[in-house]
């Protein structure tokens, strides 16, 4: 019971000072703008009459409500979240930095941005910090071979070629969820 306990919950997420500053930005944004508009549409859509077949109306509060969810969402995540250093020191992996990673299995080299997890997004190169590939790859050096371990029992090593030092992330998105 313990174990199923431990994995129903949600760790802190681990935001930089700009995740944080993005965040804020987001809520100001949905709450002046967006939930004035989304108010507007709700009104628009109930004065065309007979609710019980307004697609409009639906939409329109559909819409409304997924934005005051977003806005739960965030502060929630702001309320509950760890503030993390994004420095790290010159010749080691840390957040923000672009990293030329060599797949020994595959004879391949790929490049990520190791990010916060609210900016993961792996399909577009950016690695989470919480990722298998991100854990093991932050506050190693030019040359180390790292293990990634996929899952208890499997595993394989990466070559760290490169290093490029505090990549902008003003625009990085948050992930949506």
């Amino acid at each position: 019971m313990t174990g199923l306990f431990l994995m129903g919950a949600k760790m802190r997420e681990r935001l930089t000072e700009n995740d944080v500053k993005k965040i804020e930005a987001e809520i100001e944004h949905r709450k002046l703008v967006v939930r004035k508009e989304a108010i507007e549409a709700v009104k628009e859509a109930r004065a065309q009459g007979d609710l019980s077949e307004n697609f409009e109306y639906y939409a329109a509060k559909r819409d409304k409500n997924k934005n005051e969810g977003r806005i739960r969402y965030l502060e929630k995540m702001l309320k509950t979240a760890e503030i993390v250093n994004d420095s790290s020191k010159e010749d080691e992996v840390g957040i923000n930095n672009e990293v030329e990673i060599y797949f020994e299995d595959d004879d391949e080299t790929e490049k990520y941005k190791i990010v916060t997890s609210i900016r993961g997004n792996s399909l577009n190169g950016y690695i989470s910090i919480e990722s298998p590939m991100g854990k093991a790859v932050m506050g190693h050096k030019v040359n180390d071979r790292v293990y990634v371990k996929a899952s208890e029992t499997t595993g394989y090593y990466v070559v760290i070629k490169s290093i490029t030092k505090n990549i902008d992330d003003s625009n990085d998105s948050i992930r949506e969820y």
